[in-house]
């Protein structure tokens, strides 16, 4: 993990894909309305950190990697905000297109006690038309020589269209670069020959077309879940395929070696949203960065297990990781 964590100021990521704004209203609750069934939350304060594709190039900044963020923004104040808070971050926000006919996308969630009350979505869900996809080509294109990965985001925004997928999976062939694909199968997107898809379980089994069972066997001896591997490595060919299970860690398939389990490292969860964007994160700077397929996962792993302990959309520092793996040792 240090020699690893020792490598991030060397490492370039890039971040392509859906950018959105996460606002998070802060309070409690202490009464219902008179108004209607609901709690009245008493405000207390508010906070803005990036989503969706910025919260991948957050968890990498907060690892010390140095991060450049491409997608497309509005012509509004969330822009703005957005483009603060990202230089807060120290994350390369250069690659923003600005498109008049799309908004930023806002996320506000309502939080009391330590639990989301409600969460309000404002953002735009059509396709980049062919003048923005060839704006971020091009920036792609200007950036990679120097870049050591790239990530590829689908939030089903509009962002990620297939000509887009194209053109990133041809690049990275020229350039011999890393390209990590978290999926959105209801896109219907096609994935095929990139080096790492990162779906959670109920993504697996809707890329392979199969229903899910339901059974919690170990992963490693889940009949059903290994099939759904197996049809997801032979149909789209990736280099690797990590399966994401929550309380059950995750799951490594690479054609013609057996599956590879990684238990959880979460010592308790708080909330697991953004996980999946820790995961394909820090996976891919530990492959970067020269760590094997199954040094990556169980990196990604103690990532993931950190975060889950956290409540909002978070990320993971580096002494926070030295001394997960210090506890995991003390309690074996």
């Amino acid at each position: 993990m240090r020699q690893l964590l020792s490598a991030a100021a060397r490492t370039r990521i890039l971040v392509l894909g859906d950018v959105m704004l996460d606002h998070f209203l802060w309070g409690k609750v202490a009464r219902i309305s008179p108004e209607a069934p609901v709690p009245i939350v008493e405000f207390d304060h508010e906070s803005y950190v990036p989503g969706g594709a910025g919260n991948v190039a957050r968890n990498l900044a907060d690892l010390g990697i140095g991060t450049e963020l491409l997608g497309t923004i509005g012509h509004d104040d969330a822009a703005a905000r957005l483009k603060q808070v990202l230089a807060h971050e120290r994350i390369g926000c250069g690659g923003l297109l600005t498109c008049a006919d799309r908004m930023t996308g806002i996320k506000t969630r309502i939080i009391a006690h330590r639990q989301q009350v409600v969460r309000v979505d404002r953002e735009s869900r059509f396709e980049i038309d062919d003048a923005t996809v060839g704006g971020l080509v091009a920036q792609v294109e200007e950036a990679l020589p120097t870049a050591d990965a790239l990530i590829l985001c689908d939030y089903a925004k509009g962002v990620v269209t297939q000509p887009l997928v194209n053109k990133m999976r041809e690049l990275s062939r020229q350039r011999g670069t890393w390209l990590s694909v978290d999926p959105k199968p209801a896109h219907h997107l096609d994935l095929s020959g990139v080096s790492l898809l990162t779906p959670n379980r109920k993504e697996a089994f809707e890329l392979a077309g199969i229903q899910d069972d339901g059974r919690n066997d170990p992963p490693a001896r889940n009949a059903l879940l290994l099939r759904v591997a197996e049809k997801l490595l032979g149909d789209l060919q990736p280099a690797l395929l990590l399966i994401t299970l929550g309380d059950q860690g995750m799951l490594l398939c690479e054609r013609n070696n057996r599956p590879f389990h990684v238990p959880t490292a979460a010592r308790e969860v708080f909330d697991v949203s953004g996980a999946g964007d820790t995961v394909i994160a820090s996976f891919t700077f530990a492959i970067a960065a020269g760590a094997s397929p199954v040094e990556a996962a169980i990196f990604s792993n103690y990532a993931a297990g950190v975060v889950v302990g956290k409540l909002g959309t978070a990320t993971v520092r580096p002494e926070e990781l030295l001394h997960s793996i210090h506890l995991q040792k003390l309690d074996s």
